[in-house]
């Protein structure tokens, strides 16, 4: 149950800059818990000068195993500070926040098989400066190849994410190009796309559009099949990706949203917070005017309780409801792993628009993932093969 009283102090302690005394007030009133005392106006005042870019944690798989240990929260991560008072606070009820795991060094064989490259560049537009990885595979020979740009969640890297998601590994199977664009900590502490920014929803502005500049400049350097560009994310990265759907859909021709949310649920802290614990306003759509939606492959965990999976099917409402669909419904089971829900929309066409994978039994992690990276979970699908699949099964019309 949501009160507004809170959410209006939120939003208060949230502009004066105290993200943390914000955080521990909303993750209270949503656990049901009593309130903290507010701190006072005048405290508030003071904290003006320390402004920052708003994070957010809510962490919680319900599925690591004993040998995986618990990190934190790619969706929306907070600075360190809070990780000892709010897991003694709150780590019983399955929503802690956790400071960062150490990890192994990552090796080469983890991110890009041999023959391959992985390179780096910049790209600046008046938004700002991002750095990315590029793979390039090892049948590229001068001819074009399709393009997959990948997101990654908060805390993680473009070699993290590249290790965990295998999608190196799979491109360079299916002759493809991937490149990850680089959210530094400068832009959000937790190096987490500020997908719940008004400022970063929009085209040719923010994020959106140092993410659609980085895919132009690899479009323009290499020969890149322009009616094959596609992305995808986890969590941050995710919701970032259903942005980039929603504001460039004439660039990329289907998109993979892993754990995240619909584009708009959230303009601030307090309705990012309310998003990801229950779903978006059940209101709330995207006007896509007349544009058609792009084709959408969407995995969430039924037990992720990071994001709620009732984020999933926003996405898919967000994306349909201007069509009529026919719909399918498989079901199916990884040997020794999880169980899920295949449901496939087609257009009045035949042709495939969403497919949405619920897998049971899974939280907050990268189905079939590798354990190389953060937030995985080997125990599939595999949603890295199944987007290339989809992806490659969808292709901008000519114009």
């Amino acid at each position: 149950m949501l009160n507004l009283d809170v959410i209006r102090q939120a939003t208060r302690l949230t502009r004066a800059g105290q993200l943390v005394e914000a955080t521990v007030l909303l993750q209270s009133m949503l656990r049901g818990d009593s309130v903290p005392d507010a701190p006072s106006r005048r405290e508030e005042r003071l904290a003006l000068d320390g402004r920052e870019p708003l994070t957010i944690d809510a962490n919680a798989n319900a599925i690591q195993r004993t040998d995986s240990p618990q990190q934190s929260n790619p969706a929306t991560a907070h600075p360190r500070m809070l990780r000892a008072s709010l897991d003694r606070k709150i780590g019983h009820a399955g929503i802690g926040l956790r400071g960062v795991m150490k990890r192994a060094p990552l090796s080469k064989p983890d991110i890009v098989p041999d023959g391959a490259r992985f390179i780096e560049g910049t790209y600046s537009n008046p938004a700002g400066s991002r750095a990315y990885k590029l793979f390039i595979p090892s049948r590229y020979q001068e001819r074009p190849l399709p393009l997959v740009v990948m997101l990654h969640g908060c805390t993680q890297s473009p070699d993290d994410f590249a290790a965990g998601t295998r999608m190196n590994f799979i491109a360079e199977e299916q002759n493809c190009f991937v490149v990850y664009p680089a959210q530094p900590s400068r832009a959000n502490p937790a190096k987490c796309w500020n997908w719940f920014r008004t400022a970063d929803q929009q085209r040719g502005s923010g994020e959106p559009a140092l993410i659609a500049g980085i895919t132009r400049q690899i479009m323009e350097s290499y020969l890149v099949d322009r009616k094959r560009v596609y992305v995808a994310g986890l969590s941050a990265g995710a919701a970032a990706a259903a942005i980039m759907g929603a504001t460039y859909s004439d660039l990329y021709a289907a998109i993979g949203i892993h754990s995240g949310l619909a584009c708009g649920v959230a303009t601030d802290l307090p309705t990012a917070l309310a998003a990801m614990k229950q779903g978006g306003p059940p209101d709330h759509k995207t006007t896509l005017g007349d544009r058609q939606p792009v084709p959408t492959i969407v995995f969430h965990g039924d037990r992720d309780m990071t994001v709620h999976p009732n984020n999933g099917g926003q996405i898919l409402e967000q994306s349909v409801s201007t069509m009529a669909t026919q719909k399918k419904v498989h079901r199916g089971h990884v040997p020794g792993g999880h169980t899920y829900t295949r449901t496939v929309l087609s257009d009045a066409s035949g042709r495939k628009m969403l497919e949405h994978w619920s897998i049971h039994g899974a939280g907050h992690a990268w189905s079939g993932g590798s354990p190389a990276g953060s937030y995985t979970d080997p125990a599939g699908p595999d949603a890295t093969r199944e987007m290339l699949r989809f992806f490659f099964e969808h292709s901008l019309k000519a114009e």
